[in-house]
C-alpha cells in the first residue's frame, strides 16, 4: 500500500483510478482554459486539478465583483422607485 493511501482514515471512501480519470475527464470539460485545446494535447491530472483551482478562485472573483456592482446600483436608485422594484425582481 503507498504511504498516500496508508495516511487516508479507514471511514474515508475510496476512489478507483478508473473513477478518477472520469472525474478528471469530466473536470477537463468543464474548464475553458483546457477544454480549447485539442483534443490530442495531453494535460495531467495535476494541471487539471490546478487549472480547477485557479478558475474557481476566479469565479469567486467574478461573483465578488458583480456583488460589488449591484450594491452600487441598489445605493445608487430610490428604494421606491420602479428601477429598484425591477432589481429586487430579478434577485428573487
Amino acid at each position: 500500500m503507498s504511504n498516500r493511501r496508508s495516511r487516508q482514515s479507514s471511514s474515508a471512501p475510496r476512489i478507483s483510478d478508473d473513477q478518477m480519470t472520469d472525474l478528471v475527464s469530466k473536470l477537463r470539460l468543464l474548464l475553458p482554459e483546457i477544454r480549447e485545446r485539442r483534443r490530442s494535447d495531453k494535460v495531467s491530472a495535476s494541471k487539471v486539478l490546478q487549472e480547477t483551482c485557479n478558475y474557481i478562485r476566479k469565479l469567486h472573483r467574478e461573483v465578488d465583483n458583480l456583488s460589488d456592482r449591484l450594491s452600487q446600483l441598489l445605493d445608487s436608485v430610490d428604494e421606491d422607485s420602479q428601477e429598484a422594484a425591477v432589481i429586487r425582481s430579478l434577485l428573487m
